[in-house]
């Protein structure tokens, strides 16, 4: 059924895909108009149209009856501002006009809120009369800072048209062979968590045989803690296309898209205006600078579901289908998108493509060792002293990024969680055992991830912090596996069960759940789940103790 619905949204494309008509039509209209017409647009069923369409968080009729939406990330929640400020936000537009979105990306100052497809945070609901009127309010931005000897991702080597032009110009009527090999030898690996040889990905695709292929940039940064996406569609955008157009010279593509979420306006709007401006240069369309290359660019805008941050549910999502984990193999590099060859590279891997380009490979191979190699966008959370995001060398010890670039923090933290939701809950004191290395982490028991980093003050209790975790997989989950759809629930009812102390946690029962789905399920969001709440038990069990029984 899938691969049907795959073929039938290709015969249309890219341009005109199903997925953004959806989201157009369940936007614009309170019923069902215009559905009929767009499933037989595409030769489908109005039932697989409307399943689609009500997998998404922001299609849904009870999500665009609100007017306002909290934040409710990790970050945020540890924090502690969420609560005043939802309250604040309902005496000002009413009780049921307020709802919750994961993480908007201002983790460095929380009281995070979205409002009229605006985001907010810090001091600015202070302003929130002004801000219901329409008006303009002046905004903190988020700092950023590179510690590395050579910066590959803050450096403003492609900061404007003309430095873009001249490096593509360069790029474009050289080896593809070499470009490949400039990437093998950098040691670049995939930034978005998985860890895949970026350099190989692109090797496979560019052999692949099609006469379509397609480029995508996963641009869906849901972690909490996280916010480089921001920062490098906001602040370096031509960075990120220029990797994906160098991408698509190498593996014989002429389209490619940007899947960004929908909860990063800001980045929208900045990569827009980047595409525009690049094709009246004639830097992006048919015949780029007068080559037989020709190269576009589309943009998807995600509708609120955590799970696109999975490359196949990326791709599910593109073509209208519900936003669920393909079994692989197939790889995308051989049947991705619409079925075609595809390469799905995270925005910080495609920015670092193009700064290896730009700067040389050894520079990139000479940080950190082979598997874990290069600079890291690391992000720091309210906590620290010194929030915000930071370009460090892969090797660098933790005590030296916690505490001398982070500057250490504004009050007593117990743990981390690394790597958003998915990554491991690191007790401080083991924290600064480890390096900034991807396989140390992995050996230790936790997961770098995105580097993202989710401070947990010390009085904040870790039953609390599990419930979040299986509250936040239980809403995310694609629901197309057992061990995910049914594990996630039953452990968030465990810890419900806990909270109105109507039962305790059955200590035996709650491992055999763990294990059910860190073997069984598809995709890494419930199957890596188990990884941080394992941690918490294994290094805070005492402070659970009462909590829990050991028989079932």
């Amino acid at each position: 059924m899938s691969k049907n619905i795959s073929n039938l949204s290709g015969r249309i494309g890219l341009k005109n895909n199903l997925f953004q008509k959806m989201s157009e039509r369940s936007l614009n209209s309170k019923n069902d108009q215009g559905m009929k017409e767009l499933a037989e647009e595409y030769k489908m069923g109005i039932s697989t149209v409307h399943g689609a369409e009500s997998f998404y968080e922001f299609l849904r009729p009870s999500h665009r009856e609100k007017k306002a939406f909290v934040c409710n990330g990790s970050a945020c929640m540890c924090a502690g501002t969420q609560e005043h400020l939802k309250k604040k936000l309902k005496e000002k537009l009413g009780d049921d006009k307020v709802g919750e979105m994961f993480c908007l990306g201002y983790c460095y100052e929380n009281n995070a809120f979205h409002y009229d497809g605006k985001n907010f945070a810090g001091k600015d609901i202070n302003k929130i009369d002004e801000i219901i009127k329409g008006k303009e309010i002046e905004q903190d931005k988020f700092y950023s800072k590179s510690f590395s000897s050579t910066s590959f991702l803050m450096d403003d080597k492609i900061s404007n048209f003309d430095q873009f032009k001249e490096h593509l110009k360069k790029f474009i009527n050289s080896d593809k062979k070499e470009i490949i090999k400039n990437l093998l030898d950098s040691n670049l690996t995939g930034r978005g968590g998985a860890g895949f040889p970026t350099g190989m990905k692109w090797d496979f695709c560019s052999k692949a045989k099609s006469e379509k292929k397609y480029v995508v940039c996963n641009a869906d940064e849901g972690d909490s803690g996280a916010y480089s996406d921001r920062y490098l569609l906001e602040d370096q955008p031509l960075k990120v296309i220029f990797g994906m157009i160098i991408c698509g010279y190498v593996i014989g593509s002429d389209e490619g898209v940007l899947y960004i979420r929908g909860e990063y306006p800001k980045s929208i709007e900045s990569i827009n205006a980047s595409i525009n401006s690049l094709k009246k240069l004639n830097l992006l369309g048919e015949n780029i600078l007068g080559t037989k290359f020709s190269f576009d660019l589309n943009i998807c805008i995600g509708q609120g579901a955590y799970i696109c941050g999975e490359e196949t549910a990326l791709i599910a999502s593109i073509e209208g289908r519900r936003a669920e984990v393909d079994v692989r193999p197939p790889f995308p590099v051989t049947e991705g998108l619409y079925k075609k060859p595809t390469v799905v590279n995270n925005v910080e891997t495609l920015a670092a493509a193009t700064g290896i380009l730009l700067n040389g490979p050894e520079k990139f191979s000479a940080i950190g060792n082979k598997k874990s190699a290069g600079t890291k966008l690391v992000c720091f959370d309210s906590f620290f002293n010194n929030p915000g995001v930071y370009e460090i060398e892969m090797g660098t010890p933790m005590k030296k990024v916690l505490y001398e670039i982070g500057g250490g923090f504004k009050e007593d933290v117990k743990a981390l969680q690394i790597g958003g939701p998915l990554g491991g809950v690191v007790p401080i004191q083991e924290v600064e055992k480890l390096n900034l290395d991807f396989q140390e982490f992995t050996t230790a028991g936790f997961m770098l991830g995105h580097a993202s980093i989710v401070s947990i003050p010390k009085d904040f209790p870790m039953v609390e912090y599990i419930h979040h975790l299986f509250e936040f997989t239980a809403e995310e989950s694609c629901g197309k596996c057992f061990p995910g759809r049914l594990g996630s629930y039953r452990g968030k009812e465990m810890f419900d069960q806990l909270k109105s102390k109507t039962s305790k946690i059955p200590l035996k029962l709650l491992n055999e759940l763990l294990i059910t789905m860190k073997k069984g399920c598809l995709c890494a969001l419930c199957g890596a789940i188990p990884t941080p709440i394992m941690n918490i038990l294994k290094y805070f069990g005492d402070e659970m103790k009462n909590d829990m029984v050991q028989e079932n």
